[in-house]
């Protein structure tokens, strides 16, 4: 995928949930991994520059926890 998040490949979230029917509805995908300057605002990509360590697998690009 061109232009795409530089920490996509090893993004948890993504991986697990790019097949999800509420992740592919709200468009988080599309949305923040799938577009490098919108990817700067992902809370996730935010945690893991601050903390140097990946967030938990289900927080959202929104910094919401999917249950």
């Amino acid at each position: 995928m061109p232009d795409t998040c530089e920490f996509l490949d090893k993004c948890r979230f993504f991986s697990n949930y790019k097949d999800n029917a509420e992740v592919i509805k709200q468009g988080w995908v599309k949305q923040y991994c799938e577009d490098t300057a919108k990817s700067t605002q992902c809370e996730r990509r935010k945690i893991r520059e601050r903390t140097g360590v990946p967030p938990v697998d289900n927080i959202t690009p929104q910094g919401w926890l999917l249950t």
